[in-house]
């Protein structure tokens, strides 16, 4: 860690003294000009033209004469975005790179209809690009298209892509799957700034979805092995949230945006503010949302992994009715941003964005899946700062970067477990994570080269009491977290990144990085129960070299092969070396928890797993090797991407179940007895019905998959769009899908047609989404309650005893008296032994579902302009009320449901 710390200080060290400046005469600045057309026929006057840099500063506006030319007298070398607006006509954005040694002459040519965003600013840090000569694959989803697609969570912007998968383990909380893999093996920036923690979960982000989707200006998802550009987590690539930046114009500039949108299926609304205000040195935008959703109707109205479905093989709707309890929930927050030029090439950006959630549920772990009685996300919070400063003009660098970030991420999870159990203990865990950031960055133009120095620090602690609530006696006591109190974390690393144009037709990338990691938990931070501490001394430092080629040959003009490999690396979280408690998968146990035990790691997550012969250890860092090969092909007509990876994720840490030697029931594990034990050594406690579980480094693995997304322009209104995403996971040992939280998302694809009026007035756009079914689960994937759901004749008799009965769903039989054999389910007259024969059979456990349905869903939207301030965008979604979820979904689809949002801009 002292390392990286010095390199970061070093590098503020030359950016503040500028140290260059006298060592190289700077190069001159450069006009960059240009002309706006419609058509390719029609001159626009009067359109609003930004210069943009990489980090999204909009450093310059200008509008364009009668003919439709526009100036930027000085410009720097670099790499910039020229975006363009014009009323009644489509935004357009272009990448530039502006040298003394080519052209600086430009055009841009806008439609009525809107262009697929084709610009990306991450997939190389410093860079702008287009994606169709990027040597990796992006998915870039601009704001128009945010705005169709997320109707309650940011997540759903996932939708529509290729190689990415929408998670959704509950109404609130969701994530990204990006080549089958999620969670922690996929990190996430905000405007360049980590947004990702080592307090976060392995199989979903929940603090994603604070980032409000109105506030964003793009969603950039870089697929493939990303740490040499952006350290840990990236085995599986890299999701970049951009903020709708400030920008600076010589003339003073007051607009503004307000939308509202409402839909049926979780009887939802919301609205939003945007404000804008420019002058000449100064730049900001207030971005103000709120949203409340309401309790959702599936398709059909049915929940298929609902508590009835998994323990009594009956209908939800018959207990509970077409619409979902605990799905309800409100969302609020706001953000602003602001850009002052205090001198000629320097830009300060700072940004502060607070948001929170109110009402969230587990709904998985209450009637939809466990039939717990409460499984509450309270207080769950986002406040993210930054301060940025941007130099360019510093001696022989082409532009400096220095930023300072504040992540705070706040929740607090409050659980009763055992089915329903009305006098389980109450456990309160709440949790803040306080991250402090430091990035520097230089970058470099010279022989065609465009080079990039950067580091980055980040110092993270986690403040987790927690405490238990016995119901009969209300009284409090101290308990052991989900992690350790006032555990700290460190990681960063130092880069070096290099894009090298030496003709046309190649494009050359390279990076290399050195990253380092630190955990470290202190016994003296616990309290004292029963006179001993709640956890042990623990800690870990790891690092790792990570790196990235990749190569673009354009042979002629339509066509672009290219071809990327890149080493991903992940540092062991918090959350993989101190989780001890309730999760998503089920109840895990942190190897420091059960030292001196005698455990070991099982061969499966199942609750028949027997002992692999591998000791529970402390774990060490994943790797992973891709590769990945293509070709693009984009014309007037048409454009069409397709290509292949293999990503090799080595010593890859999976929840398998624990064994413990024979008569472990009644021991704690992190003070939570074992009320159970199978013959085979795995345990069990009061929390949750399948195995206790344990991270270890398991196997390796590898994943491969084919991606695909073509447009079609069939006439000049017409437009034919293509998606299809194909994922295989296995083991290499067994073949078998591996334990990776959040599972292999199912090969699925859309088919999409839009018209679009000759003026641009109006837009229709029918489209079909379908996934095959998905039969390769793993042994988690069929114990978790959100995708196999595995019951036993205990938790069938426990939701029936527990659950059940507190809910009034039972009577007691022709005794009176609840509790004993002659007890009924109301909906059937049955009896619990007459339940557990019908959905058991002779057998003792069973998962409700051993595969996942495909499914095809047929949804109709469309968009209308009230004039050229106004506009309409309807949507019908699933029109078929067709009842369907992605793998480690903890609550069914939207059934039929109807979307409007409604925009007007000033």
């Amino acid at each position: 860690m002292r390392r990286c710390g010095g390199v970061v200080l070093l590098v503020l060290c030359i950016f503040s003294s500028g140290a260059f400046t006298s060592a190289t005469a700077p190069a001159p600045a450069i006009e960059l000009a240009g002309k706006v057309t419609a058509r390719g026929r029609v001159a626009i006057a009067d359109a609003l033209v930004s210069l943009i840099t990489p980090p999204q500063s909009v450093i310059a506006t200008t509008r364009t004469n009668a003919d439709g030319s526009f100036t930027f007298p000085s410009v720097r070398p670099g790499s910039y975005i020229i975006r363009v607006q014009a009323t009644s006509l489509s935004e357009r954005r272009v990448a530039v790179q502006v040298s003394a040694s080519r052209s600086n002459l430009i055009t841009v040519d806008l439609d009525f209809a809107a262009t697929p965003e084709e610009l990306t600013v991450t997939a190389e840090r410093g860079v702008v690009e287009e994606t169709h000569t990027a040597t990796q694959q992006v998915n870039v989803i601009n704001g128009a298209e945010l705005a169709i697609r997320v109707k309650a969570v940011t997540a759903q912007a996932a939708q529509e892509e290729e190689g990415v998968t929408l998670q959704r383990t509950s109404p609130t909380i969701s994530g990204v799957f990006v080549r089958g893999l999620t969670g922690n093996r996929v990190n996430v920036y905000v405007d360049g700034v980590r947004y990702s923690t080592s307090a976060q979960r392995g199989g979903i982000n929940t603090f994603f979805n604070l980032n409000q989707a109105s506030g964003l200006d793009a969603i950039e998802i870089i697929r493939g092995a990303s740490s040499a550009q952006y350290g840990s987590d990236a085995i599986g690539g890299t999701v970049q949230l951009i903020g709708v930046a400030p920008l600076v114009s010589d003339e003073r500039l007051f607009s503004g945006k307000y939308s509202a949108i409402g839909t049926t299926a979780d009887a939802s609304y919301g609205s939003n503010l945007q404000l804008l205000y420019s002058s000449k040195n100064f730049g900001s935008v207030l971005n103000l949302d709120g949203f409340r959703a309401n309790r959702l109707r599936t398709g059909g109205g049915v929940d298929s992994h609902s508590a009835f479905a998994r323990f009594f093989g009956l209908p939800s709707d018959l207990f509970i009715g077409s619409r979902l309890p605990d799905t309800a929930s409100t969302q609020y927050g706001g953000s602003f941003k602001a850009m002052w030029t205090p001198a000629v090439h320097t830009h300060i950006t700072a940004s502060y964005s607070r948001a929170q959630q109110d009402g969230g549920r587990r709904y998985d772990q209450t009637l939809g899946g466990d039939g717990n009685l409460i499984a509450d996300l309270r207080n769950l919070m986002s406040d993210l700062f930054y301060v940025r400063m941007d130099k360019y003009k510093l001696g022989p660098v082409d532009r400096a970067s220095l930023t300072y970030s504040y992540n705070a991420q706040r929740e607090e999870r409050v659980n009763q477990g055992g089915n329903g159990n009305p006098v389980a203990a109450i456990t309160h865990e709440p949790e803040r994570t306080h991250v402090h950031g430091v990035q520097g960055l230089l970058d470099k133009m010279m022989f065609k080269n465009d080079v990039v120095l950067g580091a980055e620090y980040y110092q993270e602690a986690i403040r987790a009491s927690s405490y238990a609530l016995d119901t009969v006696s209300g009284i409090a006591t101290v308990r052991r977290g989900r992690v350790p109190d006032r555990a700290a974390y460190r990681s960063g690393g130092i880069y070096l990144q290099d894009v090298y144009s030496p003709f046309r037709k190649i494009t050359l990338a390279g990076a290399a990085r050195y990253s380092v990691a630190s955990y470290r938990s202190r016994q003296s931070d616990s309290p004292l129960v029963g006179g001993k501490p709640l956890w042990p001394d623990d800690s870990l430092r790891v690092g790792a070299w990570t790196y990235r080629v990749g190569a673009v040959f354009s042979p002629i003009e339509p066509l672009a092969f290219f071809a990327n490999a890149s080493r991903g690396f992940r540092a062991p979280h918090i959350t993989d070396l101190g989780t001890l408690g309730l999760t998503g998968s089920g109840f895990e146990v942190a190897a420091p928890e059960i030292a001196g035990l005698g455990a070991m790691v099982g061969d499966s997550a199942l609750r028949t797993a027997t002992s692999s012969g591998l000791p529970v250890a402390q774990l060490k860092p994943e790797t992973s090797q891709n590769y990945e090969v293509g070709v693009r092909a984009k014309t007037k007509l048409f454009s069409v991407n397709v290509s292949g990876f293999i990503n090799d994720i080595n010593d890859s840490i999976t929840k398998q179940a624990l064994i413990l030697p024979a008569s472990s029931v009644g021991l704690t594990l992190g003070g939570v007895p074992i009320t159970s034990q199978d013959p085979t050594g795995t345990v069990f406690v009061a929390a949750s019905s399948t195995p206790v579980l344990v991270r270890a480094n398991w196997d390796d693995a590898r994943i491969w998959g084919l991606e695909h997304r073509g447009e079609l322009r069939l006439r000049s209104n017409w437009q034919l769009g293509t998606v299809l995403t194909y994922i295989h996971a296995a083991d290499k040992r067994t073949g078998q899908a591996p334990n990776f939280e959040g599972g292999t998302p199912a090969p699925d694809g859309y088919l999409k047609l839009r018209y679009t009026h000759k003026r641009g007035h109006w837009w229709i756009e029918p489209y079909v989404h379908a996934a095959l079914r998905q039969e390769r689960l793993s042994t988690l994937d069929i114990e978790d309650r959100r995708t196999g759901a595995t019951r036993s004749r205990s938790s069938i008799q426990n939701f029936f005893r527990r659950g059940a009965t507190v809910r009034g769903f039972v009577s007691p039989g022709t005794d009176g008296v609840l509790g004993n054999a002659d007890d009924q389910l109301i909906a059937t007259g049955e009896t619990l032994a007459q339940i557990q024969t019908r959905v058991l059979g002779t057998a003792a456990q069973a998962p409700l579902y051993d595969h996942l349905p495909g499914y095809m869903t047929i949804n109709l939207r469309g968009g209308y302009h009230i004039g050229e301030r106004q506009s309409l965008v309807a949507e019908f979604e699933n029109i078929g009320d067709r009842i369907y979820r992605g793998i480690s979904w903890g609550v069914d689809a939207p059934g039929r449901s109807a979307t409007v949002r409604y925009t007007y801009t000033f």
